[in-house]
């Protein structure tokens, strides 16, 4: 995904706040969330750009829904809508993530599995696969896919690692088919 050269430098500035206040760890666990929240409610995006609604009511809005989240955060936010940018926060969590995940030596990793994986489960995934692109662990997301019958599949930036079942039983057909 590309990102305006804007959504770089708020969140290049936002992640030299986080260094500078020893809450690295916590804000990007906490912008995780305002992602999510972000992503699940796309009224959001139009509520905050809306010229009907004041500024001072959009920010009073954010204070209100992003009560549990670091104030660093809550100000970015505001500042997002004050400079009219607030459709690029996305971006800007992407932005700030990447950089946090290569300051910390990790990456994201999306897991492929036929049920939720327990804590203990992902921690080994991510000490068996983090050492393969040269990280020192992985931020693990689980996403549910029925059709593997069983196994796993993570990927990893642009890098897959397919072991399911469905995977095999592919190959096994293709060879006996030839």
């Amino acid at each position: 995904m590309s990102q305006s050269t804007a959504a770089n430098r708020y969140a290049k500035a936002l992640f030299q706040l986080a260094q500078e206040h020893n809450l690295l760890n916590e804000v990007t666990e906490d912008l995780r969330e305002v992602k999510i929240a972000f992503g699940e409610n796309g009224n959001l995006f139009q509520l905050l750009d809306s010229p009907k609604i004041e500024t001072d009511k959009k920010k009073e809005m954010l204070s209100e829904l992003f009560a549990s989240v670091q104030p660093i955060i809550v100000n970015a936010l505001k500042l997002l809508v004050d400079k009219k940018r607030i459709h690029e926060v996305v971006s800007v969590i992407d932005a700030f993530v990447a950089q946090a995940n290569d300051a910390q030596g990790v990456a994201d990793a999306v897991v492929f599995s036929t049920r939720t994986l327990a804590e203990e489960e992902k921690q080994r995934i991510s000490t068996a696969f983090a050492q393969k692109v040269g990280k020192n662990a992985l931020h693990i997301t689980n996403e549910i896919d029925a059709s593997l019958l069983g196994g796993i599949r993570v990927q990893i930036g642009n890098q897959i690692y397919d072991n399911s079942v469905a995977t095999k039983l592919a190959g096994l057909k293709r060879e006996l088919i030839g």
